[in-house]
């Protein structure tokens, strides 16, 4: 029997990306998208915006609930531009403009001070109703890695195609899925997930989950 966990987003990328990472390590795990109202994302951290989607998606689907905020933070911006990520050309602006302005900012930066690093939490938000006193966990992954000069590669999305992980020549965007599964941010904040939610889902048995 299936286990199926609401992801609290409506990016279709996402979803298919934290399908193929838990389908990976838990071959029994279903990622259901989240269809409710979005909440506002008014934390100054990835680990408070991460809760608030996933506190929102438990409490509105009844279900438990995972939910992730990340971004692309670069040394030399001061860890910018961070929680910002996904509107730094502005609210409604895409993934293109948002790479275009970063490029743009980074011009006159020379490589060994184009460090940056891809971050992402994940937040697991059990419902009182399926288990007593409800349950929270955070989880946290951190992916190192140098700004491109310029766009490459047609896979992945958001910041992906001007991301060189560390010890790569190649872009996030150039690597296939299962490769940027095995080594992500969003995978390595995932394995440190894992046991906990692989305990939950015990407590709470595959009919509620």
């Amino acid at each position: 029997m299936s286990l199926e966990f609401v992801l609290a987003t409506h990016n279709a990328h996402k979803v298919g990306e934290f399908q193929r990472i838990i389908g990976q390590r838990m071959p029994q795990a279903v990622v259901v998208p989240y269809d409710g109202p979005e909440p506002v994302e008014d934390g100054v951290t990835f680990a408070a915006n991460a809760l608030i989607k996933a506190r929102a998606a438990a409490a509105h689907t009844g279900r438990i609930a995972l939910a992730d905020d990340s971004g692309i933070v670069v040394d030399v911006l001061g860890e910018a531009p961070g929680i910002l990520s996904a509107r730094w050309a502005g609210h409604g602006a895409g993934d293109e403009a948002n790479r275009r302005l970063l490029l743009d900012q980074l011009s006159d930066i020379a490589r060994p001070n184009r460090g940056a690093e891809f971050r992402c939490t994940i937040a697991l938000v059990v419902p009182e109703s399926l288990l007593p006193g409800g349950s929270e966990f955070v989880a946290e992954g951190r992916w190192r890695g140098t700004v491109a000069y310029e766009p490459r590669g047609s896979h992945g999305f958001g910041y992906d195609p001007i991301f060189e992980p560390d010890g790569l020549e190649i872009t996030a965007a150039e690597l296939l899925p299962e490769q940027k599964n095995a080594q992500s941010h969003r995978a390595l904040a995932f394995v440190e997930l894992l046991p906990e939610l692989e305990r939950i889902a015990e407590l709470v048995g595959p009919a509620s989950a």
